[in-house]
């Protein structure tokens, strides 16, 4: 048995014994920036109350907080960062035009962040801090993103609670190939813009 399944196994049998303590500390720490399986671990607390294991609203309410909070601590250690990032970028036109679009268009970045593309969450909130977004408006985008994570993948656990790696694999599988395919676009994007700038240099 490899590391990978040993850890789910461990997960497994943890979560079931310390139940909704232990799914609070690990989404709070995943969260936060801790390499965690958080995703496969909403799947199983579905899992585990569909067979009545968990009670359903105190595993929400719990992961809930839990995934809230570890990402607000990531927020401000962007924003303990802040001055730093300033005084070091502050006068780069980039940096500027960075913070101007995060401030206009971060709150999708935000929420797609929560459950879309996870591998992002703990950049765009360290991002999210340095540049100076909101607390207030950091957190309305964040809970959203963390409910629709929560009542997304929970659901797929709680419906399919016999196959809980095959859709753990299947998720992470479909996660590879949105962001190899936004890799993808980005490129294309810059090497377009590339182009067009020694064109208008010639």
């Amino acid at each position: 048995m490899n590391s990978v399944a040993q850890l789910t196994d461990l997960l497994l049998i943890y979560t079931v014994t310390y139940g909704s303590p232990l799914i609070f500390i690990l989404l709070l720490i995943g969260a936060a920036g801790v390499p965690m399986p958080c995703t496969f671990l909403v799947l199983a607390a579905g899992a585990f109350v569909h067979q009545g294991l968990l009670d359903i609203y105190t595993a929400i309410g719990v992961a809930l907080v839990g995934s809230v909070l570890g990402d607000s601590l990531s927020y401000w250690m962007g924003r303990l960062s802040q001055r730093f990032v300033v005084q070091r970028f502050g006068e780069s036109d980039i940096w500027q035009k960075a913070q101007l679009n995060f401030n206009l268009r971060g709150g999708i970045a935000i929420y797609l962040t929560r459950w879309l593309f996870t591998l992002f969450a703990l950049p765009t909130n360290l991002v999210a801090g340095s540049a100076g977004y909101t607390y207030a408006r950091f957190l309305v985008f964040d809970i959203a993103g963390e409910i629709t994570w929560l009542l997304l993948f929970g659901g797929l656990g709680y419906s399919f609670s016999s196959s809980l790696e095959e859709i753990d694999q299947l998720i992470s599988n479909v996660g590879g190939g949105l962001l190899g395919v936004i890799l993808f676009t980005i490129g294309l994007v810059i090497i377009r813009h590339k182009k067009r700038q020694s064109q208008q240099l010639e």
